[in-house]
């Protein structure tokens, strides 16, 4: 089984909803995902790491 994951950085936050940058794939259009998804720590900028159907703070 391959272990799918993807870089993102929390481009804005609006509402309860964050705009996400795939940061393998700068060109691409931003990801919306829902902020009850996401950890409660985020920020602009932050940088995630989306493996196992979970999104984490990357260090």
């Amino acid at each position: 089984m391959e272990l799918i994951s993807c870089e993102y950085i929390v481009e804005r936050i609006d509402g309860d909803y964050a705009m996400l940058k795939n940061l393998q794939d700068p060109g691409s259009e931003l990801k919306q995902v829902a902020r009850a998804l996401l950890p409660p720590e985020i920020m602009e900028d932050t940088k995630l790491l989306y493996e196992m159907l979970q999104y984490h703070v990357a260090d």
